[in-house]
């Protein structure tokens, strides 16, 4: 799985297996990629802030085929009124149909319906506040001006209460190769990506990077990236998050004593936990 927003990829297990500099379909290393494994079939997944006319045409030209999130609140009335009157509204039912950006997927669920509902409700309650508060004069996502005066945009809430529940999926996919459920799976794989990156971030605190030379910056980033990749291995291997095993073994430390009169050193180590005893056994480091 490649995301170029991120310029990582990784493997179904999470492990990354290629870091490269972000710049979407012009990367040099994805292209060489391809040609140096003789792929016939490249999906690039990525969500909705990739979606534009550029890019799919970059994509196509390339040869390359893509799953990406889609915007369903900029869609054309006539296009919402369509998926409102054809998609079924039960769990996993979905829809697909061909518009101008390849074919638009569109799935319901009733856990996202409940969601959609609740924020939707949340952000009304909020605009008629406004509007009854003029003196705050606030524009809220179900707001309008008119005038010198807010009030409610209901327009925007008719349009917002068809697409409860739906969420959309752009892909240039036919339907023989990979059905809606395949695209949409493949969609939400999306989070294992976002996932490297928050531990890459957070526990190996990757950033800030205090370098200011090319090369120091990528020995950093080159670190970093085999601490990802050894730390995944870790979870993979223990069902221990890396927070986890960080905080566990930091419990286990050392202590250098001096003797001046002898000048002998001696080390003492705290004895090792249950918790680093399993971890240590499942990773076959306990000798």
């Amino acid at each position: 799985m490649f995301n170029p927003g991120r310029g990582l990829a990784i493997i179904s297990t999470s492990i990354p297996w290629l870091r490269c500099v972000p710049s979407w379909i012009e990367n040099v290393v994805v292209k060489s990629f391809i040609a140096r494994n003789k792929v016939k079939n490249f999906t690039v997944v990525a969500d909705a802030a990739m979606i534009s006319t550029d890019n799919i045409e970059a994509l196509e030209e390339n040869g390359i085929h893509y799953i990406v999130g889609a915007r369903l609140g900029n869609l054309p009335n006539d296009l919402i009124a369509q998926i409102d009157k054809n998609i079924l509204r039960e769990d996993g039912k979905s829809i697909r149909m061909k518009t101008d950006k390849g074919y638009l997927i569109c799935s319901y669920s009733c856990a996202r319906y409940r969601k959609d509902k609740y924020e939707m409700e949340k952000q009304i309650e909020k605009a008629k506040y406004i509007v009854s508060h003029p003196s705050k004069n606030k524009k809220l996502k179900f707001t309008q001006s008119q005038g010198q005066h807010i009030q409610i945009n209901q327009k925007l809430i008719d349009k917002t209460q068809k697409m409860l529940g739906i969420k959309g999926y752009y892909t240039n996919l036919e339907e023989s190769v990979a059905d809606n459920k395949t695209i949409i799976e493949r969609y939400h794989e999306l989070y294992k990506i976002e996932q490297a990156f928050r531990i890459a971030k957070s526990d190996l605190q990757t950033r800030p990077i205090f370098h200011y030379k090319e090369e120091p910056i990528k020995l950093h980033i080159l670190i970093c990236f085999m601490a990802l990749a050894v730390s995944k291995h870790i979870e993979l291997q223990t069902n221990v998050s890396i927070k986890k095993f960080i905080h566990a073994c930091k419990k286990i430390t050392d202590a250098r004593l001096k003797n001046k009169l002898t000048g002998k050193e001696i080390r003492l180590r705290t004895n090792l936990t249950p918790e680093i005893s399993g971890i240590l056994q499942k990773l076959s480091l306990l000798t």
